[in-house]
């Protein structure tokens, strides 16, 4: 049994994860958050939003999980955001194809669809349903979203969104003008996307129903300095540049291509392409870590030329290493420059531009185009506007010789020379209109819960006994403290129940366990990460103390139980060793 087989039956079997669907036979790309699961995903949010919206400021809002067509199609996602199927004729099953030659090469997602096929020929592989060689067909495009009505009828397309992002990008103008009409500024969005992958066998790696946690930061694009880089810029990350994953295998030992560098040498030395984007790869390093991703199995691999979106400047994938998948994404940090705006612009006929005004006002020489509307009008009836639309916009250089040529609806039109004059103006200009670049760091949330419990997953031999252990930071932890009462009767019962209850009166998720022997439940709680045990013995009876366990070292301290909860919540925050220290003093 690997390490996912492991992590999955501890998930299932504990409560954490289930199969969606299980009583009708379930189907593959969904599943459900049991109780353990359910807290453990509200814990990792409420961290992010600690992060994005308390410490960055940046607002949270929700839009709808559908979309109509119309913003999908401005976003690109009806054209291209398909992936790679390949259907096998020996039993009719399809396949992302691209999956086929994982481990062949490193980004089979890059390739086309002729090269994905040649190395499936090439290499023999088998279908992985029925075992067949030579049976698969050509490579073809799926498309990847889920496609509705809305209303009565088939009249108008939606689609389930892929992505939370458009919502924010749609809301572009209510969102600068709440924000004062000042750049930059960010906004946050926790929610629900939808993906019909055409196979997923990933478990909870790869799902057509998942949670994204995603922010749009708006930026000036001539202003990609950070103002609070310098808080961050000694801090040393592990980037797979795309430069060198042409050499390294990327597994992280020497020659691997992975480098540790600063914040400010990646900047300096255009591994990253600004601070804005170097800040960002470094509060993702930074809630990873927080969440219980090891930082030694963390990377952040840089997209190649062939695999970078094309609106893309820079963009970076944090990727986690796995005991059974590898390196696997977890979070896309990019600088998706003004492509989502512009696009936006440009489908709904709205001017999503903004106004930087300068610091001091500067004088700007200008031509200034003057058509003889007298002659053109006439002449050009109802194209009239568009033709002095289209000359006033002409420059210096356009306005030369004896003609003057234009575009008008496709067509080539002649103006004659002497129909058009212009001048030279010096004007004081406050301020130009831009549209404003985005970069957009994105959290698979799901996954990011995978790689946390594997991350934290241990099995250890404790006095002949094998230990089965979580180790989550205590912040993320689904339950917090149990508390145990060292046997089954009434008087030590009674006074424990009275210790969760006033627990839970100060904030902390207890769990209230008296079933079966003291070391079994310290185990049972240690197999669901549980930090601290709080146990009612009878020298609890007599002095009003209490012990309380450490999950990690196994260490024990006792604590009057007036200290009880302050105590806990120094733990919860610091960790149990700095608290009983603390205590000691």
């Amino acid at each position: 049994m690997d390490k996912y087989e492991q992590i999955i039956g501890l998930a299932k079997r504990r409560g954490f994860l289930w199969n969606s669907f299980e009583l009708y036979g379930g189907t593959a790309g969904f599943y459900d958050y049991a109780p353990l699961g359910a807290m453990l995903k509200r814990r990792i949010e409420d961290i992010w939003r600690k992060m994005y919206v308390i410490e960055e400021g940046f607002y949270e809002i929700e839009t709808p999980t559908i979309g109509i067509a119309a913003i999908f199609d401005a976003s690109g996602h009806t054209r291209g955001f398909s992936d790679p199927m390949i259907v096998c004729s020996g039993c009719d099953h399809a396949f992302r194809a691209d999956h086929l030659i994982e481990g062949i090469v490193e980004t089979p997602d890059a390739l086309p669809a002729s090269e994905i096929k040649r190395l499936i020929d090439e290499h023999g592989i088998k279908c992985p349903q029925c075992g067949g060689v030579g049976t698969f067909g050509d490579v073809s495009s799926f498309n990847l979203m889920f496609k509705t009505t809305i209303g009565p009828g088939a009249e108008r397309v939606g689609y389930l969104r892929p992505e939370t992002a458009q919502g924010m990008f749609v809301d572009f103008e209510h969102l600068f003008r709440f924000y004062r009409e000042k750049l930059p500024f960010g906004v946050t969005q926790i929610g629900k996307a939808y993906r019909n992958e055409i196979s997923p066998r990933q478990g909870v790696i790869r799902l057509r129903e998942f949670t994204q946690a995603e922010a749009e930061i708006f930026i000036n694009p001539s202003e990609k300095n950070h103002p609070r880089f310098s808080t961050i810029e000694g801090m040393v990350l592990r980037y797979y540049p795309a430069a060198n994953q042409q050499d390294g295998d990327g597994v992280g030992g020497v020659g691997s291509g992975i480098i540790e560098l600063t914040a400010r040498d990646a900047v300096d030395r255009a591994i990253v392409a600004h601070e804005f984007l170097a800040y960002h790869l470094v509060l993702t390093h930074l809630f990873l870590a927080r969440v219980g991703i090891d930082p030694a199995r963390l990377r952040f691999r840089q997209h190649q030329s062939d695999e970078m979106a094309h609106y893309a400047v820079d963009c970076w994938d944090a990727e986690v290493l796995t005991d059974r998948f590898g390196w696997v994404e977890i979070v896309g940090i990019a600088d998706r420059t003004d492509y989502d705006l512009s696009s936006h612009a440009q489908h709904s006929k709205k001017d999503l531009s903004v106004l930087i005004e300068y610091d001091t006002p500067k004088q700007v020489e200008r031509i200034v185009v003057k058509p003889d509307m007298s002659v053109i009008g006439p002449l050009y009836k109802g194209n009239a506007g568009k033709v002095r639309a289209a000359l006033i916009g002409l420059g210096e250089e356009d306005l030369q010789g004896d003609e003057i040529e234009i575009e008008i609806d496709g067509e080539m039109i002649a103006i004659s020379r002497d129909l058009v004059e212009y001048e030279t103006v010096i004007e004081e200009v406050r301020g130009e209109r831009v549209i404003p670049h985005v970069i957009e760091p994105s959290f698979g949330i799901d996954r990011i819960i995978y790689a946390a419990l594997e991350h934290s997953f241990s099995e250890e031999f404790v006095a002949g006994v094998t230990r089965n252990v979580l180790h989550f930071p205590a912040e993320v932890a689904p339950v917090q403290v149990a508390v145990l009462p060292l046997l089954t009767r009434e008087e030590l019962i009674a006074p424990a129940l009275t210790i969760a209850a006033a627990l839970r009166e100060n904030g902390v998720f207890v769990s209230y366990d008296d079933s079966g022997t003291i070391g079994r439940r310290y185990r049972r709680n240690d197999e669901i990460g549980t930090p601290f045990s709080v146990t009612i013995d009878y020298d609890t009876l007599d002095d009003d103390t209490v012990t309380i366990r450490d999950r990690d070292s196994m260490a024990q301290i006792r604590v009057p139980i007036g200290e009880l909860a302050g105590m806990i919540d120094a733990m919860i925050r610091h960790g149990f060793s700095t608290a009983a220290t603390q205590s000691s003093r």
